[in-house]
């Protein structure tokens, strides 16, 4: 049994405009409860906005959120991968870019996200359900 990108991808994310300013962009991260934001639509992200991006690039800048918009503080290279892909590829990934969130696409359309979190939970998961397979094979001591 292998786990590929599809299986513990997030469907739920959110998506804004370029054009929206940070604190609409702050209010729906704090309403939606997601530390980030894919600026652009799933069919065509542009970048991302992350909750350390609003605190070091605008608040401890003392820059008014009302006034910068996501576009102009997003991080433009995202790091994706195929809903295809195995955990390992995932976790290695995530290892060498230094991210702690990957996008999920299928063909170029983003279909969710997986954070570094989903991936503790879902391995330990997986651990959990590979280990009873293995007990129940094993045979009795006695």
């Amino acid at each position: 049994m292998v786990l590929y990108a599809r299986d513990i991808v997030e469907k739920d994310f959110l998506s804004l405009s370029a054009n929206s300013t940070v604190l609409e962009g702050a209010k729906a991260m704090k309403g939606t409860r997601h530390g980030f934001a894919v600026v652009g639509t799933p069919n065509d992200p542009l970048g991302i906005v992350t909750e350390w991006d609003i605190l070091a690039k605008v608040v401890a800048e003392g820059w008014d959120p009302q006034k910068v918009t996501m576009g102009e503080i997003m991080s433009k290279e995202l790091v994706s991968v195929d809903a295809g892909a195995g955990l390992s590829a995932v976790s290695q990934l995530m290892t060498e870019r230094g991210v702690r969130r990957l996008l999920v696409k299928d063909g170029s359309q983003v279909i969710g996200f997986i954070t570094s979190k989903t991936m503790l939970a879902r391995m330990n998961d997986y651990v959990d359900k590979v280990s009873s397979q293995i007990s129940r094979l094993q045979t009795p001591w006695f």
